[in-house]
């Protein structure tokens, strides 16, 4: 399979060669910038684009630090360099980045306001503007630096296990096996040692918690929550539609998931589910291995994603070529998974932490997902409409993991093998939305109340667990370890606010879903041209084009739920 997707890209505006070691390597770019005649609408075009291939190249520099950070938490050179563009090259581009924007906006030719692209553009930079305050820089590459150490401490963490030491995917692997013994001993082990950082991460919250509310009250906010929809560009919906969806969720969601837990314990000859039992299957039934090690991994992905379009497979061969992957758990990793846009030379960069299992062909799927967004988009003209709005990105890796299942005999030889992914991949793609619900209202609580105690904070986390884990899970004499439930979430730390879009991306996702399996090829069609249109468009028009709707409603949730509830009941499973 050849590399048809014409990329690295060239860089523009910047000497090809061009490196940053110091500020100087960035200011004269800026002063060439600020310093041009934007009178002709041929100037201000050639403006944006030399603009646009700058800050790409900024964010691609950066982009590198924090892929080689989180590959080896461990090497204090990395870190270095990462904290150093923090520390000392984010504070001295924030005045020149509302500078150009305020010089843009003043600069805009008659007319230009009616290209739709261009108008969602000058709305965010009209939001940046709004939220720049220069006395707010210092506290915000304070917040950058402490919001790197969580994959720091997370990443340290490991378990000892049988004499061999296990990083926490690794020890994640048995909560799998058939054997209870074996899964109660490694979910006590792995409690035990988030446990140990239970204080760290705390005091790592408090001090987060009170950064950001501090930023918002100098952007001249009451809390950090409207200051942050504005900060990650929500125009398409409100404080009012977050309630709505954890609403929804729990009303016709939460029983769905009740329903899984139930046909578990059944399938296990349990009474009641404990939280080790919850990714547990009988030990009559052979384990779900879709792949054994990082080349097969990439192979078959490869293979899964060009079945579903070639131009898919393509992207993720392309990726293969450059390098562009770093899939498997080792000691000194950061947690989680991600897929690092890179907006100037094209091509992404898939981060994630496997060990073998159906959640790692999940992530792997969804992640590449992002990727294709990535090279669907590459080719807009400004690296404004490339960065993609989080509810669009999401739409893209959930449809994919989905999308995929149909081609899961790629990782499977039998057919049985086959149903059961199937089946797994969907029962998580519903499972995880009460997860997300809890997260997101545990989120408008923290920050809503940002003087509270760590008591309340643990309080109000058991409440909210307590709301939308249901009653399909026995917690109790484990209390403790659910009230620190929520530190396991990177999100909460890393990117805050950052959740419920996977929550109205995953209902989009079952949308599109839906709809390839109804109108096959044409509903793949309006997939992709959604994808391309990256951020010309608002989030609903993006889903619009896709063909499904953007929200929470519980009547569509139901049609959706019935729809996979059947396609469950023809694969033998009832839920």
């Amino acid at each position: 399979m050849a590399n048809t997707l014409n990329l690295p890209r060239r860089r523009a505006f910047l000497p090809s060669n061009w490196r940053l070691q110091h500020w100087d390597d960035v200011v004269v770019w800026y002063e060439q910038l600020d310093s041009r005649d934007l009178g002709t609408v041929q100037a201000f075009e050639a403006f944006l684009l030399d603009r646009s291939a700058l800050e790409s190249a900024l964010d691609e520099d950066l982009a590198w630090r924090y892929i080689r950070m989180t590959c080896n938490t461990e090497d204090d050179r990395l870190k270095a360099d990462y904290e150093f563009f923090i520390g000392s090259i984010y504070p001295e581009m924030a005045p020149w980045t509302d500078r150009l924007n305020r010089k843009m906006l003043a600069a805009l030719p008659d007319g230009f306001a009616s290209d739709p692209a261009l108008a969602l553009w000058v709305r965010r930079v009209e939001t940046e503007i709004r939220l720049y305050r220069v006395e707010n820089i210092p506290l915000i590459t304070e917040l950058k630096q402490l919001e790197s150490r969580y994959g720091a401490i997370a990443g340290a963490m490991s378990v000892l296990f049988d004499g061999q030491e296990l990083t926490m995917p690794q020890a994640g692997v048995l909560l799998k096996s058939p054997d209870r013994m074996i899964r109660e001993r490694i979910w006590h082990l792995i409690a035990e040692r988030r446990a140990q950082d239970a204080e760290v991460l705390d005091e790592l919250m408090d001090r987060l918690i009170d950064l950001r509310h501090r930023i918002a009250l100098g952007a001249g906010f009451d809390s950090y929550i409207p200051y942050r929809f504005l900060e990650l560009g929500r125009f398409d919906y409100e404080h009012a539609d977050c309630l709505a969806f954890h609403n929804a969720i729990e009303e016709v969601v939460l029983p769905v998931c009740h329903r899984f837990h139930t046909d578990r314990a059944r399938r296990l000859g349990l009474p009641i589910l404990r939280p080790w039992d919850t990714r547990a299957e009988p030990a009559d039934l052979k384990a779900l291995t879709p792949f054994d090690s990082e080349d097969q991994l990439v192979e078959r992905s490869i293979r899964a994603f060009g079945a579903i379009d070639p131009y898919f497979g393509d992207c993720l061969h392309t990726m293969r070529e450059m390098g562009h992957f770093d899939l498997y758990s080792r000691k000194g990793k950061a947690p989680g998974g991600y897929n690092y846009p890179l907006l100037d030379t094209g091509a992404p960069f898939i981060f994630m932490n496997a060990a073998g299992t159906m959640e790692d062909l999940e992530t792997m799927m969804h992640e590449g997902g992002h990727a294709v967004h990535s090279f669907l988009t590459s080719a807009l003209p400004l690296g404004a409409y490339r960065q993609l709005p989080s509810e669009t990105a999401e739409l893209a890796s959930m449809s994919m993991e989905l999308l995929a299942m149909e081609h899961f005999s790629v990782f499977f030889d039998d057919d049985e093998l086959v149903r059961r992914a199937r089946y797994e991949q969907l029962q998580r793609s519903l499972s995880v939305l009460p997860w997300i619900a809890a997260i997101d209202a545990f989120q408008h609580w923290t920050y809503a109340n940002p003087g509270h105690s760590r008591a309340e904070r643990t309080a109000q986390w058991m409440e909210i667990a307590t709301r939308f884990g249901g009653k399909g899970v026995d917690w109790s004499q484990l209390e403790a370890h659910l009230g620190r439930q929520w530190q396991a979430q990177l999100h909460l730390f890393e990117v805050p606010f950052y959740y419920i879009e996977y929550g109205f991306a995953q209902l989009g996702a079952l949308g599109v879903w839906k709809r390839s399996m109804e109108a096959g090829s044409n509903a793949l069609a309006d997939y992709k041209a959604a994808l391309a249109l990256g951020q010309t468009r608002s989030v609903r028009e993006v889903y619009a084009r896709a063909g499904v709707e953007f929200g929470a409603d519980p009547e569509a949730i139901r049609s959706l739920l019935h729809f996979t509830e059947a396609y469950l009941e023809g694969l033998g499973y009832s839920g």
